[in-house]
């Protein structure tokens, strides 16, 4: 029997102080308990992916004005949240010292080897180098029209670890009926 898919905790915990932030500790409460989602410890292993994937949904269906943006700036805090705790700051000072072609590649192939943490039941892949393309079929987190808090996520350490203006652009969704979630980045 295979196990229920998970994602890193980070995909709900950067999203309270996003939440509080934005619409008050109370407002974000109630969304989470209609949401059934519990809020996780600070020190929370994966969670099932039902929760994460029920979150986002709440947040797109019941804040539709400004899902994008909070969606968005969650990304971008787990980005912040991977930088500081997941990429040894050796492994962030090669990465920066290396051609920029070549730590795409390192950084894309990292991503790619930790994909289980963020893309849960979703197929990660790396589609090809030039441009650099990312997909993620059946992304579970395709909840709207788009994937801004996966875009963020890869915007954030890409911008950190290769291109100081790396855009990210996300240019099929699963959330529109596409097979896989594409994002192609560069400078």
């Amino acid at each position: 029997m295979q196990a229920a898919a998970r994602i890193g905790p980070n995909a709900i915990l950067q999203m309270i102080p996003v939440l509080d932030r934005a619409v008050g500790p109370d407002q974000r409460r109630a969304l989470f308990s209609r949401a059934g989602v519990t809020e996780p410890p600070p020190d929370a292993g994966m969670l099932p992916q039902d929760q994460v994937v029920r979150l986002m949904r709440a947040v797109v269906q019941d804040l539709p004005q400004i899902a994008p943006h909070l969606t968005r700036a969650a990304g971008l805090s787990t980005g912040d949240y991977i930088l500081a705790h997941r990429i040894p700051r050796l492994a962030q000072g090669l990465i920066r010292a290396l051609p920029r072609p070549l730590a795409a590649r390192l950084l894309s192939a990292a991503i790619a080897k930790h994909a289980w943490t963020f893309a849960g039941s979703g197929v990660f892949a790396i589609e090809r180098h030039r441009p650099l393309t990312l997909t993620i079929a059946a992304n579970p987190l395709a909840v709207g029209t788009r994937c801004n808090w996966h875009a963020a996520v890869f915007e954030r350490l890409f911008v950190k670890l290769v291109w100081p203006t790396a855009k990210v652009t996300e240019t099929a969704c699963c959330g529109c009926g596409d097979a896989a979630c594409r994002f192609v980045i560069g400078p």
